[in-house]
């Protein structure tokens, strides 16, 4: 199973050099790849409840957040063989064409070392703010990842959707990973898990307990099997949002918050389920406001994972 380590990117840790300190870090000891998030802002009086509180209130991380893409090119300059991630773009912020070229450029300039995790959006008031579309947003995204892969892999593109259009033309370069990056899908909802089985090279779930996350996987593996897709050509990659504490977790215990011992039980499952990749996320801890702090779990669930 690979491993994975979300950046310094958002709240009182990010900057540029905790970005290149934590980036360094991780590729010395082994870590197969990095991570940032899309969030544009934080709402005052937010519409959209965040899934990951008690109260649905937006984290405090989402009052400080750099750019992912721009981050993530930042760091390709700074490391030599860590993997680079989107966990996720939101497509409703993006025009496939436009973002094509930026996720091309970080490929090439990074040597072909993208990850690319792409999801539908949640929150009303960034989807309003970007003029993405609130409504019909399945469909949406199924025309953008099937536009982004025909610019990836056609030339001349051409492309005629019920949101997208592009006139025959050659849109240069292409990915230096082929066919494509692999692009892994946050998904919920019966109808994100479709798009998954039929349009996703894997799946990127957060915040989902061990049991329904088995159930969600195998039911992704199976209508995979029914678009005649191959199951095994797909994988998992799972986000675990740490929170650390010194007494045992109990009851309703979230995965991955607990001591070492329970986070690494959380670690071993996913494991046992076959998951392809674990990518540890640290920046939601109230402890993790300083670089020292990252460095420090950094090296821990390195060694929790063994």
């Amino acid at each position: 199973m690979r491993l994975g380590f979300h950046l310094p990117q958002m709240g009182q840790a990010a900057g540029p050099e905790n970005l290149l300190r934590v980036a360094k870090e991780a590729e010395n000891l082994g870590y197969d790849t990095l991570w940032v998030t899309d969030r544009l802002m934080h709402a005052v009086a937010p519409r959209s409840a965040y899934p990951g509180t008690a109260d649905g209130s937006l984290p405090d991380p989402y009052r400080y957040v750099l750019d992912p893409l721009e981050a993530l090119t930042y760091v390709a300059a700074g490391t030599s063989r860590i993997g680079l991630g989107t966990s996720v773009l939101d497509m409703p912020y993006y025009n496939p064409v436009v973002l094509a070229r930026q996720l091309t450029t970080l490929d090439v300039l990074s040597g072909g070392r993208l990850r690319l995790g792409l999801g539908v959006g949640w929150n009303m008031d960034e989807l309003e703010a970007s003029g993405g579309p609130m409504k019909n947003r399945g469909r949406y995204a199924n025309e953008f990842i099937d536009a982004l892969k025909a610019i990836w892999t056609t030339d001349p593109v051409e492309y005629s959707g019920e949101y997208f259009r592009i006139s025959r033309a050659s849109i240069q370069p292409k990915p230096v990973q082929k066919p494509y990056p692999p692009v892994y899908l946050g998904a919920f909802a019966p109808a994100a898990l479709k798009r998954v089985a039929e349009r996703g090279d894997g799946w990127f779930p957060v915040l989902l307990p061990l049991d329904a996350m088995r159930q969600m996987w195998d039911s992704i593996r199976q209508m995979a099997r029914e678009a005649g897709r191959n199951p095994e050509d797909l994988g998992i990659i799972v986000r675990g949002m740490t929170l650390v504490t010194e007494d045992p977790l109990a009851g309703d215990r979230p995965i991955f918050n607990g001591t070492f011992k329970q986070i690494k039980s959380d670690i071993e499952a996913v494991r046992e389920m076959g998951a392809l990749e674990l990518m540890f996320d640290p920046v939601f801890e109230p402890a993790c406001t300083t670089v020292d702090v990252y460095i420090e779990r950094l090296k821990q669930m390195r060694e929790l994972a063994g």
